[in-house]
């Protein structure tokens, strides 16, 4: 395969520059601009692009997309799928002044995602390779163990000085929200042909009302009812020991690289094992959590790649039209491993960059002012994207999203709304 070097860096260009609108704007996705460039392919053959150009725009831009959207989630608390559990700790590390300070970890977690994917992929794709049908036929039971793992693991935010028993009722609580939780991603997943947008954005819109209600708006109204003015946002260098930040990054990466293999099964869900398996007890666990959370997202971007190669199945809407645009090859492989190392270089500092421009404009703003236009812009793209159908979802959503808050229990059991659905889909 002849490759022209001026092509693939343009393509590679292409591709990054697309992953900075996608990451930074919410409701836009890789899937849909995937999508176009798939529409768009008998226009470029007309001037001889040929298709492994395309495929590099398609995976740089899901590369850099993994490293961005964490500056929305961090500084405006406006979650996707992937960045849903990193609204809470971004979001109050922001408050805090330290909002630079998670961009930088996130960024670390993303970079460390990559080179430990790229060590993980000859031993994964052997096991996958030899054992996936066997590995399958267990995944739904693997999936109700994590999730009484989640629930029985909660003791809650305030167990002293409650007597004993307190922790079986923050359990309570917890199962409370899941199945709350739960049932909602229930009815918007069944709800999706019902949506009546004006303006439509594919596949997977349902997740805009529900996860900006469950994690974005509900969060931002509890900022809005603490009043809390939002400090200068300084430059702030982290401080997670290189021991927390290898054991971050290494667990992320894992479970990212894991659930890449399973259908219905996303990164949303990697992050939740990610979490699970980071200590609560150290004053950086939700730093650790930030560099776990973005090297799961990028590690699950990569093995969606790579589980098309081992195991002939599509696992996200950016492969499967790779998968239709171009037929991968061992040598095909290990260019797209090039790029995917190539575009990471440019993305982590680009990542950096743009996160301190953001913050730069949070010093000559109001925040109550700022949190109720969110909330406004919220609402408008949930109109915009998701009509009226979305609009009740968004509205249910919130109410359920607050529970977590007062009463005492972590906010990732309201992943049910993924969790659940998913279970059951894998059961039946």
């Amino acid at each position: 395969m002849e490759i022209s070097t001026a092509l693939l860096v343009v393509s590679l260009i292409a591709g990054f520059s697309l992953g900075i609108i996608t990451g930074i704007i919410p409701g836009i996705h890789v899937n849909n601009t995937a999508a176009l460039l798939l529409a768009m392919m008998p226009l470029l053959q007309n001037y001889n692009i040929p298709p492994i150009y395309i495929v590099i725009v398609i995976l740089s831009n899901a590369i850099t997309h993994t490293f961005i959207d964490i500056i929305p989630a961090v500084l405006v608390a406006v979650p996707e799928p992937d960045t849903a559990l990193a609204v809470l700790p971004g979001h109050s590390m922001t408050i805090e002044g330290r909002g630079l300070e998670a961009i930088r970890l996130s960024a670390l977690g993303s970079a460390g995602g990559v080179i430990t994917s790229l060590l993980l992929i000859p031993p994964l794709a052997w096991i996958f390779g030899q054992f996936y049908e066997y590995l399958y036929e267990y995944m739904a039971w693997m999936l109700i163990g994590l999730i009484l793992l989640i629930i029985l693991t909660e003791k809650g935010s305030s167990v002293i000085r409650e007597g004993s028993l307190a922790h079986l009722r923050y359990k309570a609580f917890a199962a409370l929200v899941f199945l709350a939780s739960g049932t909602l991603g229930i009815i918007s997943f069944g709800s999706e042909k019902l949506l009546n947008p004006p303006i439509q954005i594919g596949e997977g819109a349902v997740f805009l009302p529900m996860l900006s209600g469950l994690f974005g708006a509900s969060t931002l109204i509890i900022s809005m009812f603490s009043r809390r003015e939002l400090p200068p946002q300084g430059e702030t260098d982290y401080t997670l020991p290189p021991k927390r930040l290898i054991r971050g990054i290494f667990f992320g990466s894992t479970a990212g690289s894991l659930v890449a293999w399973f259908p219905g099964v996303s990164s949303a869900v990697a992050t939740i094992i990610a979490r699970l398996a980071i200590p609560n007890e150290y004053e950086e666990s939700e730093s650790e959590f930030i560099v776990s959370l973005s090297g799961a997202n990028t590690s699950n971007a990569i093995f969606t790649l790579t589980a098309l190669y081992i195991i002939g199945r599509t696992r996200s809407g950016a492969v499967a039209a790779i998968d239709q645009i171009l037929t991968i090859n061992q040598e095909t492989m290990l260019l797209l491993f090039t790029i995917i190392s190539l575009t990471a270089l440019i993305s982590y500092p680009t990542t950096i960059l743009i996160g301190k421009k953001a913050l730069k404009l949070f010093e000559h703003i109001n925040y109550t002012h700022f949190l109720s236009s969110v909330l406004i812009l919220l609402l408008s793209m949930v109109i915009l994207f998701t009509g009226t159908t979305g609009l009740v979802i968004f509205a249910t959503a919130i109410p359920i999203g607050m529970l977590p808050h007062y009463l005492g229990v972590r906010k990732s059991h309201l992943m049910g709304c993924i969790l659940l659905p998913v279970t059951l889909y894998l059961l039946g």
